[in-house]
């Protein structure tokens, strides 16, 4: 006879394998025999983190802590979420006390201090914790930290001891963030054959295969339907108040304008928020295809706009009138956007091709959910799909927005603020054009860059990269080109 497994058992199981959304099952039928089972809220956290639903996983730790204020996962689950979530001093505050315990999740609460000080540009402390030990000594992922400590004064040997953590570790994950770290390193330092090599190597041997015709068939059943008005996408619910996302790819200059407008009282960023991304797939999970989205039943698109904007409240510094969402799924869900989010204002962000492709090469995105950015032709597939329905889908849905390119506004960022704070019906703000003394700790592959003043050093980059792109990237270019000289 089989063996019947525990739900403890059952659970741990799921997470372990990647299986988030049975472990979210198996969590919620915990929850639902007993409303106070610590194991059923600290499993459903669990499973939310894993699924990217940062907010759900929010509420689950509220839940967690009141049932038990002490426990030592909750704690730890907690402040990755804080962190995630950009509230720091709470992140910290939880992450120092329990990094000082004896409990067994002790280790685990050192690396996300370390990261949440380092990250949060917070370095005098982040060297002193580093250099300082203690129970997380022996862990391989304090190397990697002790080799950013290093980096300040001798980035040459830095470089050194992040290549060996590369060659040496047999974790994948910490191979890959090390591996990055060093390409980062060989471009800073004009290496930049041998920063692209080892990008190559590290996405060729880190990235599973990913489904790039899938990704770029939905965008074209996109596009034949957006021939067809915005009829069958028409509103379903009321329209919202105090909502604006961007629109655009990763490393288009969306952190910069996040970082801009978040700078004036009366908007405050959210961060990369998972509410669109769930829209669309509660959406798809009801059944109903992308081209019958005039179908959806009006109360199921009123519980997917109450969800979205749970979390976006949840999220939104006091006394704002608008939250800015920094997600960058948004593009693909347009049509969902327009039905579910009406009234909804999106900024959508262009920036040449070639630097947007080389910056996301040279960065470590998630092998899984962003698994396209892995090879150059990917990337130049989906920059093209993305741009064969940008701008003119927010036309087309009768969308609020503004088209901003990025080479653009970092040439006039009081123009194009003031364009954009006019579009949400703002007065404009001196603040917004320091973005470097904006205190919001910026957990992007933008955290650096967002703490200098507004620049155009990064223009043009893939110039030292130019070998990487074939014949196949000169209509895009061109496009962009075109689209930046015709802008204002």
């Amino acid at each position: 006879m089989a063996k019947i497994e525990n739900p403890a058992s059952q659970i741990e199981s799921a997470l372990s394998n990647g299986n988030f959304g049975l472990a979210l099952i198996l969590a919620d039928k915990l929850v639902a025999t007993s409303k106070r089972s610590l194991l059923g809220w600290v499993s459903r956290a669990r499973a939310n983190l894993g699924l990217g639903k940062i907010c759900d996983a929010d509420e689950d730790l509220d839940v967690a802590i009141r049932l038990a204020p002490d426990d030592a996962q909750s704690i730890l689950l907690r402040g990755m979420v804080d962190q995630r979530l950009g509230r720091i001093d709470r992140a910290v505050d939880r992450l120092r006390k329990l990094a000082a315990s004896h409990s067994p999740y002790a280790i685990e609460a050192s690396v996300m201090f370390a990261e949440t000080l380092y990250f949060s540009h917070r370095r005098d402390e982040f060297k002193k914790f580093v250099e300082a030990g203690g129970v997380w000594s022996n862990d391989p992922r304090r190397a990697l930290m002790i080799a950013r400590v290093r980096a300040v004064a001798d980035p040459t040997g830095a470089l050194d001891d992040v290549l060996a953590i590369t060659k040496s570790t047999s974790s994948v994950v910490l191979r890959r963030v090390a591996g990055f770290d060093a390409v980062q390193m060989l471009d800073k330092a004009g290496r930049y054959r041998e920063a692209f090599d080892l990008a190559d190597h590290l996405h060729s041997t880190t990235t599973p295969p990913f489904d790039v015709d899938g990704m770029i068939d939905s965008v074209r059943e996109q596009r034949e339907l957006l021939k067809k008005g915005r009829a069958w996408c028409a509103p379903r619910v009321e329209p919202v108040d105090g909502v604006a996302m961007v629109v655009g790819l990763p490393r288009c200059g969306t952190t910069l304008l996040e970082q801009m407008l978040d700078s004036h009282s009366k908007i405050s960023g959210i961060g990369e928020y998972d509410g669109v991304e769930v829209m669309g797939t509660g959406i798809i999970s009801t059944g109903i295809p992308m081209r019958n989205l005039g179908m959806l039943p009006r109360e199921a698109g009123e519980a997917l706009q109450r969800g979205y904007l749970r979390g976006a409240t949840r999220l939104r510094r006091d006394g704002a009138q608008w939250v800015f969402d920094k997600n960058l799924r948004a593009w693909k869900w347009l049509p969902v956007v327009a039905a579910i989010l009406p009234g909804a204002v999106c900024f959508y962000v262009a920036r040449d091709p070639r630097d947007m492709a080389i910056s996301t090469f040279l960065s470590f995105f998630h092998p899984i959910s962003d698994g396209w950015t892995g090879k150059i032709n990917s990337l130049r597939r989906v920059i093209d799909a993305e741009r064969s329905i940008l701008p003119e889908a927010l036309e087309t849905l009768g969308i609020s927005h503004e088209s901003i390119v990025y080479e653009n506004l970092v040439a006039d960022p009081a123009g194009h603020a003031k364009r954009c704070l006019d579009r949400l019906g703002l007065e404009t703000q001196a603040s917004v054009l320091k973005p470097q003394e904006n205190q919001r700790a910026v957990f992007t592959l933008s955290h650096e860059q967002v703490r200098r003043p507004i620049n155009n050093t990064s223009i043009g980059r893939w110039e030292n990269y130019a070998w990487a792109f074939d014949s196949a990237w000169d209509s895009l270019a061109a496009a962009h080109d075109a689209r930046r000289k015709g802008s204002v």
